[in-house]
């Protein structure tokens, strides 16, 4: 594999990972909203809604190779670790499901920040 194809490859793996993770936070935002306890997981869903967008910016921006996307990466994998953080403090299914989606996602993040 020449480094364009393995630069092209990961940069495709941590496309992927961000999308994922997008999905996954705002899944996890709707069910924390759609529960009987809103107020106690304003935080989740405050860090969800950070993660969700600057995943979804991110994956714009390594999609058309941006310049800028090693930084954005950068500022990606810092809220996919608190979105991480946040979710791992809560015992339901969907934080579970997206504190591990964004911790893949923040290793994949870093990766690109600092192939750059």
């Amino acid at each position: 594999m020449t480094t364009t194809q393995s630069r092209n490859s990961q940069l495709e793996a941590c496309i992927e990972a961000c999308l994922k993770c997008l999905q996954d936070c705002e899944f996890c935002t709707t069910a924390c909203l759609d529960s009987d306890m809103v107020q106690m997981m304003a935080a989740c869903i405050k860090a969800c809604r950070d993660c969700a967008d600057l995943c979804a910016l991110c994956a714009r921006f390594m999609s058309r190779t941006s310049d800028l996307h090693a930084q954005l990466c950068a500022v990606c994998a810092d809220a996919c670790d608190r979105c991480a953080a946040e979710c791992a403090k809560h015992d339901h299914e969907h934080c579970r499901r997206c504190a591990e989606s964004c911790r893949r996602c923040a290793e994949s993040c870093r990766q690109m920040s600092m192939a750059h």
